[in-house]
């Protein structure tokens, strides 16, 4: 189960918005004092990771959410930093948040087992991701799981399971809310995974 990732300081991401002056800045600000290391949110460090959304006319952004799902304005209390992609249409929380809430983690590597991996020349790609938002006093906060799959080839040497990453022709209908997450979605996410999937490298640990 994926429980660290992050970006690396690059010249460009080639992700929307990422590379757009005004979300660059915060995405850098937020790389400096996380060292760009997107670790699971804390009841108390409060530690926020980037993740892109869109609205119904497709506009992305770039926000700051907490990495475990909550639940009734509160993180869950079982496991909600990663959701299998087999439980997307049948667990009650996943599948309220897949049918209309997802987003993209943007990374360039994650952690698994101690073992880092990334794709060939370190290119950016998306987690894809399901989301929910809770209310914290006056303010509304995004709170997220990762989605996880089925590892293959050098993933699957160090463990079972792999974040599902999308390819960027995939983004738009993954990140659309007016477009149900439904089987159709999800098969067409996993068979779109499969070439980036197989081509993630061990480059570290």
């Amino acid at each position: 189960m994926c429980a660290s990732y992050g970006l690396d300081p690059l010249s460009t991401y080639g992700l929307e918005p990422l590379d757009e002056r005004e979300t660059r800045n915060a995405l850098e600000r937020w790389i400096e004092q996380r060292g760009g290391n997107a670790k699971i949110t804390g009841k108390k460090a409060m530690n926020l990771n980037p993740l892109i959304t869109a609205d119904e006319d497709g506009h992305r952004e770039l926000n700051l959410a907490w990495w475990w799902i909550h639940v009734g304005n509160e993180p869950a209390q079982f496991s909600a930093f990663n959701a299998r992609d087999d439980k997307l249409l049948s667990s009650r929380v996943w599948k309220g948040s897949f049918r209309q809430h997802r987003a993209l983690a943007p990374a360039t590597w994650y952690v698994e087992k101690g073992r880092t991996f990334a794709l060939p020349g370190s290119e950016a790609f998306g987690i894809a991701s399901i989301t929910t938002t809770a209310q914290k006093g006056d303010e509304e906060l995004l709170t997220y799981a990762l989605v996880t799959r089925d590892a293959v080839e050098q993933a699957a040497t160090v463990h079972p399971r792999m974040p599902l990453v999308l390819p960027r022709e995939l983004h738009d209908d993954w990140l659309d809310p007016s477009l149900a997450g439904d089987g159709d979605l999800l098969a067409e996410a996993l068979s779109a995974s499969e070439e980036l999937s197989r081509s993630m490298e061990i480059v570290g640990g």
